[in-house]
């Protein structure tokens, strides 16, 4: 799904032009959105685990495709980590692993 438009690029496919596809890892507080993707592909020892283990490891935290999540609260030191809703679940997680979680956020509230 993200191989098809760049983070920032509009939606398209018929959603709102103001919606857009990111990464979880660049969100701010109060951003939300829907997971449209989780893929673990950053090479072996750049989380302490390998890809394949740390998308395994998201899937069961509960970043699937079609959950909702909202960012929360960010550290104070390099913005990490971040603590987001998911669904109904609150979730910590270092920004380097929200990197691998594609997510079309809403639009801002205006």
């Amino acid at each position: 799904m993200h191989d098809m438009l760049t983070p920032g690029e509009p939606a398209g496919n018929g959603a709102p032009a103001a919606e857009r596809l990111g990464r979880l890892s660049q969100a701010r507080p109060g951003q939300r959105g829907v997971i449209v993707d989780v893929r673990a592909e950053r090479r072996s020892g750049d989380h302490g685990v390998d890809a394949e283990e740390l998308q395994r490891r998201l899937l069961e935290f509960g970043f699937v495709e079609g959950a909702a999540v909202e960012v929360l609260h960010e550290g104070a030191i390099r913005r990490d980590p971040i603590a987001v809703r998911v669904d109904d679940m609150r979730v910590a997680l270092r920004r380097g692993d929200a990197e691998e979680i594609w997510v079309r956020f809403e639009p801002a509230a205006g």
